[in-house]
């Protein structure tokens, strides 16, 4: 699964590496003229590389925007509770919306992503100037190819630097020498969006499909390229905050600030997108390139393990390295808390470090959300934590923890059968060892649901419907996902879906299921804020936990056993009556806050007013990140604030 990182490392190696071989002094495709570099297949595949090499970078998509970028959210919270989260230094605040133009890290998001941009524009500058792309070359169709992976990465990182900071600077040209085209201002997000619509297009037809021409799901191919225009065609229909009203744009009569309102596109441009996102998503589903692994652990195994998975699942996964990047696992994931002191089996041995995989948390009215038959509530929502208690190496109940679950998608307890090195590593070293845990961008449950609310637009909520030239309907979309979370049990599954679409409508159920499939994986804020629904789903979470806890609706204990092994948990054992037995160990749960007195009530009281505390305080609905100080000072006077936030 590892191949391409392999040659990740030799591209971006370049950079820096000196050669005996005076050929080899022109030390980085980005450093020859174009004749040298673009007109040679073999150094424009290494120019490719550079740009995927550069998107393991921490400030992108090694830990900023698979972990952090996609907090808060109702369900997925940064650990900043009580005064943690007006901490404005750290993402603790700012992920809490209250937000600092001084945070150092949004300058070095901006940064990163931007110069990734940079190595995609120089290899898109130096591809049209290339002698290889005339017609009749034979080199013509892979120097084409190589252009549109470049152009799709680069669509890539925009969205997400729209996503992120709303309208920002937008060049599809590389940087002149003079600095001419440097220092730009703000470009509409719609205009960049449209742009990036445009591109995709073209790009679709010189892409492989995965499995085609040695490209695996670790390369953008032409079912990624599909999926993303569509994400970025629903994105450009949806909800946004503006930095003023846009005339013939709609203003949301909820979640909208006076000064700063929240809009979308009028009418007939919305359905323009939404008939966009059903060509391209027909297309995808269509193509059968890719499905769904039948097995829900299976899956979540395989990405632990960094195994490929055979129904190509993942529609796009960013490369990650052994030791070198990836933060899931360690950053997310399961808690291993503190280091292996000994005196139990090997087996449980992680390491004298462990991990610190705190940093994204779910809450309890998620965990409470879930049908009793879903697999996905235990596989996702991890209660317990390895940890040295009284004395004892074991795993250990969170308690009441309500905002404080882990993430249990990524799990040391899965990676430790890795053959790669990953876990010697581990195990030889006190300090933090990067996974190399693939960062799966697109998969295909998510394309699943983009289509199932293209139909509910376009078709009238009506779940029997189905797109054009496409035999699936909505429902059956949704059953797909639905059916495997129920462990294949598809009679039970549908009756559920069936309904929550009867009670909720199909629409409310998509946004459902979104939470329920893909939690954590910084997807969700992104989609409840093209709908409008981010603060009003925040609030919703907040009266869930507060009405739980005045009416007393959860249980303030469970007990639990053991497995034969005496450390790990046995989550199936889980009753919330006392069995009167020795083979139960007692533990509190969420509804033990009913029962402290009010100035005990630290969950209630304290941490629930604070999370996502910034959103609506000084601007109604303000999501988007400050541009940083420092970039607005070294910016020619081009770049301001907005939303209210200070230069």
């Amino acid at each position: 699964m590892k191949k391409i990182y392999r040659t990740l490392l030799l591209a971006a190696g370049l950079v820096t590496m000196v050669s005996c071989s005076d050929f080899l002094d022109q030390t980085s495709p980005s450093e020859l003229d174009n004749s040298a570099a673009f007109n040679n297949t073999y150094y424009t595949g290494l120019a490719v590389n550079k740009i995927y090499g550069s998107l393991t970078q921490d400030q992108a998509y090694s830990a900023f925007m698979p972990i952090i970028a996609g907090l808060n959210t109702d369900c997925e919270l940064v650990d900043g509770l009580g005064s943690d989260a007006n901490n404005t230094s750290s993402e603790r605040g700012n992920m809490n919306y209250n937000m600092n133009p001084g945070w150092t890290q949004i300058s070095r998001v901006w940064n990163v992503m931007y110069g990734i941009i940079e190595n995609a524009n120089l290899v898109i500058d130096g591809i049209n100037n290339s002698e290889l792309i005339e017609e009749g070359r034979r080199e013509r169709s892979e120097m084409l190819r190589y252009r549109a992976e470049a152009k799709t990465l680069r669509a890539m990182v925009y969205l997400d630097m729209i996503r992120l900071f709303g309208d920002i600077p937008f060049s599809t040209s590389a940087s002149e020498s003079d600095l001419g085209n440097v220092y730009i201002g703000k470009t509409d997000r719609d205009v960049i969006m449209d742009t990036l619509i445009e591109d995709l297009e073209e790009c679709i037809f010189y892409l492989p499909w995965a499995g085609e021409e040695g490209y695996s799901t670790e390369h953008v191919t032409k079912g990624y390229a599909h999926g993303l225009l569509a994400n970025i065609a629903l994105t450009r229909a949806g909800w946004f905050i503006r930095e003023s009203a846009k005339e013939g744009y709609i203003t949301a009569t909820e979640n909208s600030d006076p000064t700063y309102p929240t809009q979308r596109c009028d009418d007939e441009t919305r359905r323009r997108m939404y008939l966009l996102a059903e060509q391209y998503l027909v297309a995808l589903i269509n193509n059968n390139s890719h499905d769904m692994n039948p097995s829900l652990a299976d899956y979540w195994n395989r990405v632990n393990l960094c195994e490929f998975d055979d129904s190509r699942e993942n529609i796009f996964e960013i490369p990650m390295g052994l030791n070198q990047s990836g933060e899931l696992g360690y950053t997310v994931g399961f808690r291993v808390n503190g280091a292996f002191p000994g005196g139990v089996s090997d087996e449980h041995n992680y390491g004298p470090r462990g991990n610190s995989s705190g940093k994204l948390k779910l809450t309890a009215p998620y965990y409470m959300s879930f049908n009793a038959n879903d697999q996905r509530r235990d596989l996702t929502c991890a209660l317990m934590q390895i940890r040295t208690r009284n004395g004892v190496y074991q795993e250990n109940m969170l308690g009441n923890a309500p905002f404080a679950i882990y993430c249990g998608k990524w799990d040391y307890r899965k990676m430790k059968a890795r053959t790669d090195g990953w876990w010697n590593a581990v195990l030889a070293s006190d300090q933090k060892v990067c996974s190399g845990v693939n960062v799966v961008k697109m998969r295909y449950p998510y394309v699943l649901m983009m289509y199932a609310e293209v139909v509910d637009e376009l078709y009238g909520g009506n779940a029997q419907a189905s797109g054009r030239d496409c035999n699936l309907t909505a429902f059956q979309a949704l059953s797909k996902i639905h059916t495997r979370a129920f462990g294949g049990d598809q009679v039970s599954a549908e009756a559920h879906l069936s309904t929550l679409i009867s009670q909720n409508g199909l629409f409310n159920t998509i946004v459902d299921e979104n939470a329920w499939e893909l939690a954590g994986e910084g997807v969700r804020k992104f989609d409840l804020i093209r709908w409008n629904l981010l603060s009003s789903k925040i609030d919703d979470f907040k009266d869930t936990y507060r009405n739980a806890i005045y009416n007393a609706e959860w249980p303030e204990r469970v007990w639990h056993k053991f497995k034969e092994d005496n450390f790990t948990i046995d989550v199936e054992s889980f009753v919330f009556s006392d069995p009167s037995s020795s083979e139960y160990t007692r533990a509190d749960f969420f509804g033990r806050e009913s029962t402290r007195n009010p100035e005990d009530q630290t969950q209630l009281i304290v941490n629930l007013p604070s999370i996502s505390s910034g959103l609506n305080r000084e601007v109604r609905n303000r999501y988007l990140l400050p541009i940083a100080s420092t970039t607005i000072s070294t910016s020619n006077g081009r770049l301001h604030n907005s939303y209210g936030y200070t230069d």
